[in-house]
Order: structure tokens, then C-alpha cells, then sequence
């Protein structure tokens, strides 16, 4: 069974953000990235809790900007998702979880070091350029459902 309901019109736009946002991080970090999708539908708490489907997560304002770089700056739409994204989005929505991004809600690319919190929520880890932050403890049932 899927984590989350989706159509293939959500694999290809969740395809395409994995490599719009990390691309340069290989398979590993396109599947973290896409990851961090499944969990902010899932989480259903804090900024996510009116989130139900792909394309809201995807399209979410927060604070006036999209809460993606890759939707701000426009590059999600430069490129049509390829076969091996679509394959790593559909895992992802299916199925993949790993740790950093386990239950990670947030993610961004400092060029530095990883902060030890990231808007008060816990860093988790670090994949090559992105540090990943889970909600802080008992705050965010949502985010820790298969």
C-alpha cells in the first residue's frame, strides 16, 4: 500500500522537484528530497496541516514565498521529469523512507555547516549539501506514520 494517495500526474511533478532540488546530490538525495514531500502530506500538523495532496505541498506559500526554492526560482519547470526520477518519485510515494530525511519536514542547503536547529526543529542529519530537521518532539504525530 502506498503512504499516500497519488496519480501519475503527481509522480511526474514530484519527479520533476526531486531533480530541480537535487539533481547534483544523485539518486540518494533525490529520493531524501522526495521524501520530505511524502512527509509534509502525511504530517498533517504545524505548517503542513492543510495539506491534502502533492500538488498543495508542492505550491505551498509560507510567508508570502513558495515553500520550495525550486518552485520560487521557477527551475521545477524547466525540465520534464525522466524515467529514473519518475522511478524515484514512485518509491518514495510507495514506499522509501530513510534517515536523514526518516521524518524530516524541512531541508535546505546552507553552503556551510548544518545549523543544530533549524526554526526550532532538531537537525537530523546530512546528505552531501542538505541538512534535514524532524518536528520537535510531540509536536507532529503525523510525521512519524508509515
Amino acid at each position: 500500500m502506498a503512504r499516500v494517495k497519488y496519480t501519475d500526474s503527481d509522480i511526474a511533478l514530484v519527479a520533476r522537484m526531486m531533480r530541480a532540488e537535487a539533481e547534483g546530490e544523485g539518486r540518494l538525495g533525490m529520493l531524501m528530497v522526495g521524501n520530505v514531500i511524502v512527509n509534509r502530506l502525511k504530517a498533517n500538523c504545524l505548517d503542513f496541516d492543510a495539506l491534502r495532496s502533492i500538488s498543495d505541498v508542492i505550491y505551498q506559500v509560507q510567508g508570502g514565498n513558495y515553500s520550495f526554492e525550486a518552485v520560487q526560482k521557477g527551475n521545477v519547470f524547466y525540465n520534464r521529469a525522466r524515467g529514473v526520477e519518475k522511478k524515484l518519485a514512485k518509491q518514495t510515494l510507495d514506499y522509501w523512507r530513510e534517515h536523514p530525511s526518516k521524518y524530516a519536514l524541512w531541508y535546505f542547503n546552507p553552503y556551510g555547516e548544518c545549523p543544530p536547529t533549524w526554526y526550532d526543529q532538531p537537525f537530523t542529519g546530512q546528505y552531501k549539501q542538505h541538512c534535514y530537521y524532524e518536528p520537535q518532539a510531540n509536536t507532529c504525530e503525523g510525521a512519524y506514520r508509515w
